[in-house]
């Protein structure tokens, strides 16, 4: 099966280039994704991952365990294949918009897929509120962007705010016992914590999170900073919370400012009990490959690690199919990116149409199974109403931890929730 999804996977690539030449009719989709500056190897990995969605939805590939790749193209639609039109927002918020207004005016996509950066998705969604045109969001996760009652914005992940509380729910279950083979963590060993976020709409979102969620669980969070992204420089910031003596150490940064973080607190001999990342940096490729054995023992949010295929027989068959494309593994990103794809795939399919009024209908009508999703999620279904139209109610997050295996392998293990760890956690961190 391995040898005829990868075949098809080879022939499948190419279909969705700005121009291609389809028999079928094809359906317009933007997709504005940061791919150059700060953020580009997060980038590669968001455009990939949608590129694969789109080549496994034109071209069928009915062994995988979804029902997109049992179908080739739209069939409600006489089998119209994904184009994807790509555009590079560079981090810029108003660059961004301008891609969006293009995209719609020039370009007749019948919606758009990003941003991956929250400040680039607030102004690129209120473009597409203002001309009535659907905008599904894999991968942005500020809270507030579901907090301002749009008719036309849509968010597959779930935001900060869920990710964080897990965050929290880990420490407070590392002091009940619950991490496999670790016994109860006295909290006044993980009580103090500090944070270092981005100072951008996504990382303040995430400052603000942290800080709301260490008073509701009852730790001490005895430092809380925002950097100006992309920094030359982080040592003050470094050696500000490391005078503090934290037991847990929390940032927010893409991956040029993650990879620069770790090697400050290296070269500051900073020795937490415990390092967390919010995705975004401490999950590129780059990350991990740059820093080599420095991230054994740091933790990350995430939605994917390869280890979910242990669970889910169709994230195995994806990332098997993602690894040939690219070379590595699925991760946050590009797992984010593909589920984004694959909604609107399963939206259009059932719309039978490209008319923003039934795209519209059909987002607020969709309920895709769990089980169809490379994520461990529920599904998707987004709510229509309440403090967050446009959110899907069914998003979950994990917690996952860079170990080594015993071939020296680094990888990403899963450690929370706790009733899916893939391995037991490094505890506390062994420094670098």
């Amino acid at each position: 099966m391995k040898a005829r999804l990868a075949t098809i996977l080879l022939v499948s690539v190419g279909l969705v280039c700005a121009s291609p030449v389809f028999a079928a009719p094809s359906v317009k989709i933007g997709v504005i994704y940061p791919l150059t500056g700060g953020a580009a190897a997060e980038g590669r990995e968001l455009r990939a991952g949608a590129e694969l969605a789109a080549e496994i939805a034109n071209a069928g590939i009915p062994e995988i365990s979804m029902d997109m790749a049992k179908r080739e193209g739209i069939t409600s639609m006489g089998g119209a294949k994904i184009e994807l039109i790509f555009k590079d927002h560079e981090g810029n918020p108003t660059l961004g918009a301008d891609l969006a207004k293009n995209l719609i005016l020039n370009d007749n996509v019948v919606g758009i897929l990003g941003c991956y950066h929250s400040a680039v998705t607030k102004t690129v969604s209120a473009v597409c509120e203002q001309y009535g045109i659907p905008m599904i969001n894999g991968s942005s996760t500020s809270p507030a962007l579901t907090e301002r009652g749009f008719k036309w914005f849509w968010r597959t992940t779930p935001h900060d705010n869920t990710f964080t509380r897990d965050l929290f729910e880990f420490l407070i279950g590392l002091t009940e016992g619950k991490s496999r083979g670790i016994p109860a963590i006295p909290k006044d060993q993980i009580q103090n914590l500090t944070s270092v976020c981005e100072k951008t709409e996504w990382g303040s979102q995430v400052s603000q999170a942290i800080e709301t969620n260490a008073k509701e669980y009852g730790f001490n969070l005895k430092k809380s900073l925002l950097y100006a992204a992309k920094s030359p420089v982080l040592s003050s910031e470094v050696r500000s919370i490391i005078s503090v003596k934290p037991d847990a150490m929390l940032f927010a940064s893409y991956a040029a400012d993650a990879i620069l973080m770790v090697k400050t607190l290296k070269a500051e001999k900073a020795a937490p009990r415990l390092i967390w990342g919010q995705n975004a940096g401490f999950e590129a490729p780059e990350f991990r490959t740059t820093l080599g054995e420095d991230v054994v023992g740091v933790l990350t949010r995430t939605v994917f690690a390869p280890k979910v295929g242990l669970i889910k027989v169709v994230s195995n068959q994806v990332n098997f199919l993602y690894r040939q494309k690219v070379g590595n593994d699925l991760n946050g990103a590009s797992a984010r990116s593909f589920t984004g794809l694959q909604t609107w795939v399963e939206v259009l399919q059932l719309a039978g149409s490209t008319e923003p009024a039934a795209i519209q209908k059909a987002c607020n009508r969709i309920m895709i199974p769990g089980d169809q999703l490379i994520v461990p999620w529920k599904g998707i279904k987004f709510a229509v109403s309440g403090k967050e139209p446009g959110q899907n109610d069914l998003g979950s997050g994990i917690i996952g931890q860079y170990q080594k295996d015993k071939d020296g392998t680094i990888t990403l293990e899963i450690v929370y929730p706790f009733d899916i760890a893939t391995a037991q956690l490094i505890y506390p961190f062994k420094g670098f």
